[in-house]
């Protein structure tokens, strides 16, 4: 429920709403844009403050108050009202939402026992796909009622998702679960600093080439190649289902290449589809685009957070993977506004697309040298030959 409404609504739903917004004249296209990014920014700041919140208020609490503030950020939108107004909401909504992703995960790890952990590291991720499918298919049939009425409807969504959340909260065991020689291991027990910030950075450059797809693709396929509302929302669908089906990938690559060489994969994969409509927009090849790109959403998250719990141990994980939100969120924060500036000055969105896959080669490039600095890292000294 925590990725369900901190990514796949409070983040994922704007994105079919982006045209509606622009056609019923709520907002020009470049304010829209900006809204889009608003939730980045509050989604940098709510990375920066998660893992302390945590530490210093109930998990419960924080994870509640952030529920809180996703549904408001939709109840108090549901009529148009100013840009200003519309930003501080924007910005609440990424705030609480990166809160629930650094708390949530986390939270889960700790209470799963060890032989669980690869499975569970990854399906508590599907929440992501969840709410991107629900918002890719309740959004259009909402919209066809008001806009009014799917700004309210979201915001009912999540109060629901934040009332399951707590009903699963109450009954999770009441401390961290780890088998004998695992407790107290509060240190990184592997992998040397540099694998760890290489990992890192290129979690970071995923954020870069996550922007075009979850913030602009719909109304790319919209308006500006005037495929239609209804088409467009098609694809959206089709990144919905992508997004379901993403963590259970990222679980079976785990399985049976591990998670370094499933990271690498998965980055490859994401580079190839984000750039994939520089070369065609046929139904094929979007709707490719649209499927992978929103499987590795979820499945780069899960795989990244695999793979700093199996450098660092499941005790140092949360600190890791907040810092980790944190990069993600600064790189999505700046590729966001920049993205939107880019295409104000541009009119067109493609050169977007074409950012978003070179950037994403180049954190492909940053996880396979991860390896090679581990392997070198971890190499006996050969001995001193005799003379």
């Amino acid at each position: 429920m925590a990725t369900l409404a901190g990514i796949g609504v409070a983040r994922f739903a704007y994105t079919p709403l982006l045209p509606a917004l622009i056609q019923q004249e709520w907002f020009s296209t470049s304010q829209a844009a900006y809204l889009g990014a608003a939730n980045l920014l509050g989604y940098l700041l709510g990375a920066l403050s998660g893992h302390a919140l945590s530490e210093r208020f109930p998990a419960r609490s924080v994870i509640g108050v952030s529920f809180a503030g996703i549904a408001l950020s939709f109840l108090f939108c549901a009529s148009p009202a100013s840009f200003a107004w519309f930003f501080l909401w924007r910005l609440v909504s990424g705030l609480a939402g990166a809160v629930l992703m650094v708390v949530g995960p986390s939270l889960a790890l700790s209470v799963t026992p060890a032989a669980r952990r690869t499975s569970v590291g990854a399906l508590v991720f599907t929440g992501i796909g969840l709410g991107a499918l629900l918002s890719a298919t309740l959004v259009p049939v909402l919209l066809e009622v008001s806009l009014t009425v799917t700004w309210l409807a979201l915001g009912l969504l999540s109060l629901v998702a934040g009332i399951v959340c707590d009903r699963g909260l109450v009954a999770l065991p009441a401390g961290p679960v780890a088998p004998a020689g695992e407790a107290g291991q509060a240190r990184p027990r592997a992998g040397p600093a540099l694998v760890v910030l290489l990992v890192i950075v290129a979690y970071a450059l995923d954020a870069v080439g996550f922007v075009p797809h979850t913030v602009f693709w719909v109304d790319y396929l919209a308006r500006e190649q005037g495929l239609g509302t209804h088409a467009a929302s098609l694809q959206w669908a089709m990144f919905g289902i992508g997004a379901v089906c993403g963590p259970l990938i990222a679980a079976c690559l785990a399985r049976r290449l591990g998670w370094h060489n499933g990271l690498a994969l998965a980055f490859l994969a994401k580079a190839v589809a984000v750039a994939m409509p520089l070369a065609s927009i046929a139904i094929a090849s979007r709707s490719i685009s649209s499927f992978v790109v929103g499987a590795m959403i979820p499945g780069i998250v899960a795989l990244t957070s695999g793979r700093l719990a199996e450098l660092v141990g499941p005790a140092a994980h949360k600190r890791l993977w907040g810092r980790a939100t944190a990069a993600f969120a600064a790189a999505q924060a700046i590729a966001g506004y920049g993205m939107s500036a880019l295409y104000d000055a541009l009119g067109s969105y493609l050169s977007l697309f074409a950012i978003g896959g070179c950037t994403l080669a180049c954190g492909l490039v940053l996880v396979l040298l991860s390896r090679s600095v581990q392997e070198r890292k971890v190499r006996p000294s050969p001995l001193p030959r005799r003379h």
